[in-house]
């Protein structure tokens, strides 16, 4: 049997096989259009941020003209297509509660933006930086975890976009791409603590001495969205007893994605420089046992 006599069997009269022909082209005809425009794009823009955003844009457009057009074919009155629209709706929304709440959110995401490709942030217990947003769930590369300062694990993180109605959503790099880190050393109290003190604050301000411009420019710009204001951004230490020592923390501002590489160069400098003090030790917990006279 060949094409033509399979084709014979359909009656092209007949109004159901009309609509199904009309709905078929009309599939085609979306694919094929959102197809031509993802190619264009793809070629025309080279961010990565940009490119994904209007694809996605592009699949939602076309989507959604595609299911009004079928709507038209398939409706015997166009004049009751807001009655039946109507009866969906209510239907869906009792049956699909989660998912209109996710849709919801997604829309959220999409007119507020909490958060955009390629920002790190933290959404409920997951950290991870947003490699996508969907309409129904929103993907992180997950960061943290067992995997200590910062660093991916390799994982692929999908939360619903509902999520963003009944948990916080941190967002690491919006804005304000600096976040404010402390570090702590403990010296015995034979130490020297105030050389100890000084030598800390020394290395940290040669280490984000090129961070402090970057970052005064960045609120300036932060200040015009937010109420925000900084007025010192240089690093700071300060003194603490504790039972085994002196504990110096240092607080100092630095990037969110070299964090773990800002602190380990500020680690190995600092027990450089400690190592080269005859004065300066580490304290660690120790026992101190004195025996009574006889």
């Amino acid at each position: 049997m060949d094409i033509s006599e399979i084709l014979s069997l359909f009656d092209w009269n007949n109004p159901f096989i009309q609509k199904l022909a009309f709905s078929a082209i009309v599939i085609f005809l979306a694919y094929l259009l959102a197809f031509g425009i993802v190619r264009f794009i793809n070629i025309k823009i080279e961010n990565l941020k940009k490119r994904h955003r209007t694809r996605r844009y592009i699949y939602y457009v076309t989507t959604g003209l595609a299911l009004i057009v079928l709507a038209l074919i398939w409706l015997e009155q166009t004049a009751n297509f807001v009655t039946y629209l109507g009866f969906i709706s209510a239907g869906v929304a009792l049956a699909l509660h989660e998912v209109i709440i996710n849709i919801a959110g997604w829309v959220l995401v999409l007119i507020r933006r909490p958060f955009d490709l390629g920002d790190r942030i933290e959404w409920g217990d997951v950290c991870g930086d947003v490699i996508d947003v969907r309409v129904f769930y929103t993907t992180l590369l997950e960061v943290g975890n067992w995997v200590e300062s910062d660093q991916s694990t390799g994982r692929l993180v999908h939360i619903p976009n509902s999520t963003i109605f009944k948990r916080p959503a941190y967002n690491y790099t919006d804005g304000f791409p600096y976040i404010w880190n402390e570090m702590h050393f403990l010296v015995t109290f034979e130490s020297d603590w105030k050389k100890a003190k000084q030598i800390v604050l020394n290395m940290a301000l040669k280490e984000c001495e090129s961070i402090q411009e970057k970052a005064r420019q960045e609120i300036k710009k932060m200040a015009r969205r937010y109420m925000i204001r900084y007025s010192k951004l240089s690093p700071i230490t300060y003194t603490d007893i504790k039972d085994s020592g002196v504990e110096i923390t240092l607080r100092y501002l630095t990037s969110v994605r070299r964090r773990r590489v800002i602190q380990n160069q500020l680690n190995e400098g600092i027990l450089d420089r400690f190592a080269e003090e005859r004065d300066i030790d580490f304290a660690y917990p120790t026992w101190r046992v004195y025996k009574q006279p006889e």
